[in-house]
């Protein structure tokens, strides 16, 4: 999993309440394990049109949002299903960041696990942004997850909140397997030792 340290990057405003995570990535693309390839389709219904055309007033549509790596939305961002496929779509599109007042709980735990970081802040910082962010040429914010904060393109350095742990999983880049694999000396010589006192018992590779 990337680490995630400091990232100035384009912001895209999506001033919608309860995006459900059918919204983020349809059902009818679930077919998949893989993660890549979902990129196009993240916000299917909302990016084209009944024949599969780009709807030219969406704002991933438009430049400079095309190449967004920061999403900021309103309200209970990620509710409905709980498909690991809709962080996947969000960063194989190359959205490292939401920006919301607050997440789906399940959408919000899946996007610590996979590299994005959900970051909660007040509607009217969230609102505040957006206008930042519609300016064309201050399209950019930049989060500083060491500092635990959103600085505006004014300079504003608005702070947030992160539990300790997961910061420190980003700022590392491990997912639940790279949890793992950090102790492996520990569990290599938990099974040597057990190996010899419980010969016995069939030995657990790691690697």
């Amino acid at each position: 999993m990337e680490k995630f340290t400091t990232l100035t990057a384009i912001a895209a405003p999506l001033p919608l309440a309860n995006v459900d995570t059918d919204k983020i990535i349809p059902a009818r693309f679930l077919k998949t394990i893989r993660r890549s390839g979902l990129g196009v389709h993240l916000f299917d219904t909302l990016r084209y049109d009944e024949q599969g055309a780009e709807r030219p007033d969406f704002v991933l549509n438009r430049a400079p949002y095309r190449g967004a790596q920061i999403l900021i939305a309103h309200e209970n961002f990620g509710c409905g299903s709980s498909r690991e496929h809709a962080p996947w779509a969000l960063l194989d599109f190359g959205i490292r960041a939401v920006i919301a007042p607050d997440f789906a709980d399940i959408f919000h735990n899946n996007c610590f696990k996979n590299g994005i970081l959900p970051i909660r802040l007040p509607r009217e910082i969230c609102d505040a942004l957006m206008e930042d962010v519609r300016q064309g040429d201050n399209a950019r914010l930049t989060i500083d997850l060491a500092r635990q904060v959103v600085v505006r393109p004014n300079g504003e350095a608005v702070a947030f909140e992160i539990d300790p742990f997961r910061k420190h999983l980003l700022q590392n880049g491990l997912d639940d397997i790279g949890q793992t694999m950090a102790h492996v000396g520990a569990i290599d010589a938990f099974e040597q030792k057990r190996a010899a006192s419980q010969p016995w018992l069939p030995k657990i590779a790691l690697a």
